[in-house]
């Protein structure tokens, strides 16, 4: 089982460079490897999250799957590390990649070239991001999933994906930048850039070398806050968002979860309560940078009435709750938050699915309903009073009784489906994500000010984004339709379709994986079952040395 942790990785890179040997004439091979890499990640994924999640070898539950490429063992070599919280990650980039394998292969890998070879290395990047153990190898796989992104975002071609594209590409080669920096700066006071013995030395730091470390951990958290959408670095994220096609735009939600995953997984390991005088640092800085992010996403989710932006203004309030709650140090609100990731990442993705063919029926993506230029809306008379023959339509038919086409109802319930789960509303998963980290919030034995800021703030954003997608849904469902019944693909329905049965059965299924949360949450808040595992992990002998014992 240990080389299985290699895999997510080696399938989308084996996948892309096989693909480099085909020519563009030959999309429908590329789109069968897309989606065949697609299916044998996911498989990979869940048979890591369940051996992780099996009774471990020390007797306690769960097992850490260490991995060796070099067969060097760390803090010398390269170090592949799967735990719950990065199987769970791993798992979640699985079911939305495949998701999005399936949906390109409908029309959007036409729009232009190398799409599909470009998927398979963000992919790359992502699940290496994900599984790795060591700092520096974080950067490697962050840049190979940047420059893939790079590519993928410029997909389709046009002035608006060129001018987000720049602003995309700036940004993220700053936070590259500062990446180097604060690693580096982190590598010249300990000597090491494993997390496992990062965290070992940090308890361990002369405190006249505990500012640096401080400083150091301030620049990496600059750069992850930008790759997390966190306010005030966000500025680029909704209208890159929502330039790319929407396969990118399904995939690009889970760039600022990797994001989310890196402060989590560094703060919890570099900080750890065993860290003194390090312990918690930036807690409250953490806390304030999410409960800003939040506040200023809900205001910009109540003012904007594009689809797109909506979806992004979502990532953007997921980003903040999540950050706040990483912020808050306790484990039952990581538990919950841990939960409403991976609620939120599938919504979104399905939403920015959802937005193409909504937009593709309402007239190529027309922003304004024909009734907003008139000077009354068309369910109003002149008086306010109630009209005469409400139940008939412009042909005098009786309204009652009337099929609806089912490409409508898909729509119509996929969007339902979207704002329940974006919102927060019962009975689907995202409530059980929000009712989970209010229940942590409030169960705690000291209920401080960030924390009722924080409840307040996740109330006020539920609202607010329930008002933004509601009027969306009145403009796009309850105004009579300028342009025919929708005609629906089935490899556009499928993967959106299966995008919120993922969330249904989040829900249906809301007690063994919140147990999975919570037990993560526990390993996060104690890292010495991780830090073990990692620096006691041994090489594999020769097989020529084995033959030569006696």
């Amino acid at each position: 089982m240990p080389h299985l942790v290699a895999v997510p990785i080696l399938v989308p890179m084996l996948t892309a460079a096989l693909m480099l040997l085909l020519n563009e004439q030959q999309r429908r091979a590329k789109s069968v490897l897309t989606v065949v890499s697609g299916l044998i990640g996911l498989l990979a994924a869940l048979a890591l999250l369940r051996w992780v999640n099996a009774p471990g070898t020390g007797g306690g539950e769960g097992s850490i799957g260490v991995y060796l490429p070099g067969n060097w063992r760390a803090p010398f070599g390269i170090v592949l590390v799967a735990d719950r919280l990065s199987t769970m990650m791993v798992a979640l980039t699985g079911v939305v990649a495949f998701a999005v394998s399936i949906y390109s292969t409908s029309r959007w890998d036409r729009a232009g070239v190398h799409f599909h070879p470009l998927l398979q290395l963000q992919l790359m990047g992502l699940n290496g991001a994900f599984l790795t153990g060591d700092l520096f190898n974080l950067f490697v796989f962050f840049e190979v999933m940047l420059a893939a992104s790079y590519g993928l975002l410029l997909h389709g071609s046009g002035r608006l994906r060129v001018q987000a594209g720049l602003h995309y590409i700036a940004i993220n080669l700053a936070a590259s930048s500062l990446f180097l920096i604060g690693a580096a700066l982190l590598y010249g006071v300990t000597g090491t850039l494993n997390m496992a013995d990062l965290g070992i030395r940090i308890a361990q730091l002369d405190p006249a070398d505990r500012g640096l470390v401080h400083a150091a951990a301030a620049i990496l958290a600059t750069a992850f806050f930008a790759k997390a959408g966190a306010w005030p670095l966000n500025f680029w994220l909704v209208p890159a968002y929502s330039a790319a096609v929407p396969p990118v735009s399904a995939v690009f939600a889970l760039l600022t979860k990797l994001g989310i995953y890196t402060v989590l997984r560094l703060w919890t390991v570099l900080f750890a309560p065993d860290t003194g005088d390090s312990a918690q640092f930036g807690q409250s800085v953490l806390m304030a940078i999410g409960l800003s992010t939040l506040f200023v996403s809900a205001l910009g989710i109540v003012g904007t009435q594009r689809l797109s932006h909506l979806a992004g203004y979502s990532v953007l309030i997921s980003a903040g709750t999540l950050l706040t709650a990483i912020g808050l140090g306790q484990p039952a609100i990581w538990a919950g938050a841990l939960y409403y990731l991976l609620n939120s990442t599938l919504a979104v993705s399905a939403f920015f699915l959802l937005i193409d063919m909504i937009e593709r029926w309402r007239n190529a993506g027309a922003s304004i309903a024909p009734h907003e230029s008139a000077d009354n809306a068309p369910f109003l008379s002149e008086d306010l009073k109630t009209l005469d023959d409400v139940n008939l339509d412009d042909e005098q038919q009786a309204l009652y009784g009337r099929a609806i086409p089912a490409g409508i109802a898909f729509l119509g319930l996929a969007f339902v489906g979207c704002t329940l789960l974006l919102v927060g509303l019962p009975p689907l998963s995202g409530f059980v994500g929000k009712l989970a980290m209010l229940s942590g919030l409030l169960a705690a034995p000291h209920i401080t000010p960030a924390s009722w800021g924080f409840l307040a703030l996740l109330l006020v954003s539920g609202f607010l984004a329930l008002v933004a997608l509601s009027r969306a849904g009145i403009r796009y469902f309850w105004t009579q339709p300028a342009a025919a019944m929708p005609s629906l693909r089935t490899l556009e329905v499928l993967p959106v379709a299966a995008l919120l049965a993922a969330c249904v059965a989040l829900t249906i299924e809301a007690g063994p994986v919140m147990h999975h949360a919570s037990a993560t949450a526990q390993g996060l808040l104690s890292p010495t079952a991780y830090r073990n595992a990692v620096m006691e992990a041994r090489q594999v002998p020769n097989p020529a040395t084995l033959k030569a014992a006696p």
